[in-house]
């Protein structure tokens, strides 16, 4: 019966005059498993089919309080912690696991025993760790003392197990670690003329995240995967010499305790002013008669940050401190600050870090979110650049385009993963590349372009995309080779998603969409899945050619033009899709009479092959064709994507 109808339409194409090379092209290869579902996307009560989280959609709390102190002749944080739990998932939970990610600075450690012998860029200490005691957890009015620590992990058992749904304990103990010197680039100590600046993060015991994909989220701290973790609210203080400045996440709601009338009323300017405001100048650095409220002992520095995933600070004797108020939309108020030493001080470094600060955050809050925190401080440093809520770590040692650079990148983790909370320890790239793609654009408007950026120019790493080595944007962080990381987890998915902006959907479509990822998974906790829904629900496209090709997969991307045909009044042009990604096919058609017109051929043209033809109807003669003229795919064998008559 098939063969029968098969011949018939046969018969009945050529009666109809259809040309056999068309009936050819729809009976080619079968390309559709490039094009079948990716991944387990189909909804359910905590996750949605259309990429939102469901109707039970859970997570569960932890708040923390702390109190902590720096001991500058140890160099050490000595600290005590009390944390309450909430238990919002439908499991009742007979234990807690909490991350220790000091005890990466052993020499026995995970991250320590799988670091290359060479070293890498999570090189760390390895005479440091938590020292741990006095730990009660208590349930239901009971309490419990047993726990386990295994590496960076410790488990705390429950005398009665939390109940579901709203359950709670509260957890407490004392904790204390040497700083480190080096703290895998994202802690530790700077030697400046005035004084240390101590760059302190990881710094006390955390929840891990319990979820409703993987249930607890355990996975050890090796050095290139960053974290996942619960929000909350915290209220911490840090003690330290009366003669050092303490700058942290969240608001300073001690201030008139710890800083002198003048610098209060400083504080009052910046706020109110678009241009930086000294708070500290450089010939006061270090000059504790002019810049401290008392001159003898210690003081307590008290923070507070509402729903937020962490806390990190800074602390030193040597510190320039700069502000400014940091405009968000609907009339909102946040204030940007920059804490350095002199040496870096001026405009052609450090005294633009401010600047740059607050041009980043105001930019993203108008692109995408509105800013939630009421401050965001840079800080000078040892670390090359990383990021905490409302704080990073930047290099001391960079200037001009390189600060503006790490400064955007840095507080462009703001929006992924502190607002929008994936786990970076499994998918780096739903928070490095997604930073790195909205980097673009917020450099692109700095300034009218200050600072050119070549991110967008994905030709330029064509080497990369054709070496044998490459890996997935798939592969973990901590699994990558050191050489690909910067590809899988930056480059990479950044490139993707300007392609998708710019080459697929659009940026109006793509907007639309990934404004609303970013709304709806504000504060949560979303999985790969949920933002491959979000845009093909937000978008009305079927994308899973594009995610499985790019994000999933390791093939390339190779169109190009075979031949043109001239048929009178019209021209057959011959595609081919070489790669094992298939894509739109954008083109620039050239006429004789210098007219010049782009034309779209959709993904779908390759469901049934890798060769097409299009027939062009028009008048005119042809002179040239060039696929992607814009140069935003990185085409591994652009020597077919133009044609011109002969």
């Amino acid at each position: 019966m098939t063969d029968f109808i098969l011949k018939k339409s046969y018969k009945i194409i050529i009666l109809l005059g259809i040309s056999v090379s068309v009936w050819s092209q729809e009976v080619t290869k079968n390309n559709q498993s490039l094009f079948d579902d990716v991944m387990y996307r189909r909804g359910n009560t905590y996750r949605s089919a259309s990429g939102v989280p469901g109707p039970e959609y859970w997570q569960n709390r932890a708040n923390y309080a702390i109190e902590a102190e720096l001991d500058e002749k140890t160099r050490t944080i000595k600290g005590r912690l009390s944390m309450t739990y909430i238990n919002n998932s439908p499991d009742a939970l007979n234990y807690i696991w909490m991350y220790l990610e000091q005890n990466r600075f052993t020499e026995t450690s995970r991250g320590t025993l799988t670091t290359p012998p060479a070293g890498s860029r999570y090189d760390g200490n390895t005479d440091g760790g938590f020292t741990i005691t006095n730990v009660l957890a208590k349930t239901q009015g009971k309490s419990e003392s047993k726990y386990l620590i295994n590496d960076t992990r410790m488990q705390v058992f429950l005398n009665s197990p939390i109940a579901p749904k709203g359950g709670k304990a509260t957890i407490s103990m004392e904790f204390e670690f040497k700083i480190p010197d080096e703290g895998m680039d994202r802690m530790g100590q700077l030697e400046t003329e005035k004084g240390t600046i101590y760059s302190i993060a990881q710094w006390y015991p955390k929840a891990a995240v319990y979820d409703d994909v993987n249930g607890w989220n355990t996975e050890p701290y090796l050095g290139a995967g960053e974290f996942y973790l619960e929000y909350g609210d915290f209220d911490y203080k840090i003690t330290a010499p009366y003669d050092y400045i303490v700058a942290g996440s969240g608001e300073l709601v001690n201030a008139k305790e710890v800083l002198t009338k003048t610098q209060l009323g400083r504080l009052g300017q910046a706020a109110g002013s678009d241009k930086t405001v000294f708070i500290i100048t450089p010939e006061e650095a270090g000059n504790a008669t002019v810049t401290r409220p008392v001159q003898n002992g210690k003081l307590t520095w008290h923070f507070r940050m509402k729903n937020t995933r962490d806390v990190a600070f800074a602390a030193s004797k040597a510190f320039v401190w700069d502000a400014a108020r940091i405009n968000l939309p609907g009339g909102k108020k946040a204030m940007a600050h920059s804490v350095y030493n002199t040496e870096v001080a001026g405009n052609k470094a450090w005294g633009r870090s401010t600047e740059y600060t607050k041009a980043s955050i105001e930019y993203y809050s108008d692109k995408w979110f509105v800013y939630p925190y009421p401050n965001a401080v840079n800080v000078a440093s040892n670390v090359g650049g990383m990021e905490y809520p409302g704080v990073s770590f930047c290099s001391a040692r960079s200037a001009g385009a390189d600060l503006w650079d790490v400064t955007d990148h840095e507080f462009g983790h703001n929006w992924f993963p502190m607002i929008v909370g994936s786990n970076e320890r499994r998918h780096a790239w739903m928070d490095e590349g997604f930073n790195t793609f909205i980097n673009y654009y917020s450099t692109l408007n700095f300034n009218n372009g200050e600072y050119p950026t070549d991110i967008a120019k994905s030709r330029n790493r064509v080497q990369w995309f054709k070496w044998k080595g490459r890996e997935s944007i798939a592969t973990y962080p901590d699994v990558a080779k050191p050489v690909n990381l910067a590809f899988t987890a930056y480059y990479k998915p950044a490139t993707g998603l300007i392609i998708l902006r710019e080459y697929i959907l659009g940026p109006e479509r793509f907007d639309n969409a990934f404004r609303a990822y970013i709304r709806n998974w504000a504060y949560k906790h979303p999985q790969p899945s949920d933002f491959f829904n979000a845009m093909e629900n937000g978008t009305g496209e079927n994308l899973n050619w594009f995610w499985r090709g790019w994000f999933l997969g390791n093939e390339n991307i190779d169109l190009g033009i075979t031949k043109v045909k001239d048929n009178g009044n019209s021209a057959t042009i011959t595609f081919i899709n070489k790669g094992g990604i298939p894509m739109p096919v954008v083109f620039k058609v050239v006429y004789e009479d210098d007219t010049i017109e782009t034309r779209a051929l959709p993904v779908e043209i390759w469901q049934r092959g890798n060769e097409w033809d299009y027939l062009l109807i028009s008048t005119k003669k042809i002179r040239a064709l060039e696929i992607d003229p814009k140069r935003l795919l990185p085409d591994i064998d652009i020597t077919d994507n133009t044609w011109i008559k002969e």
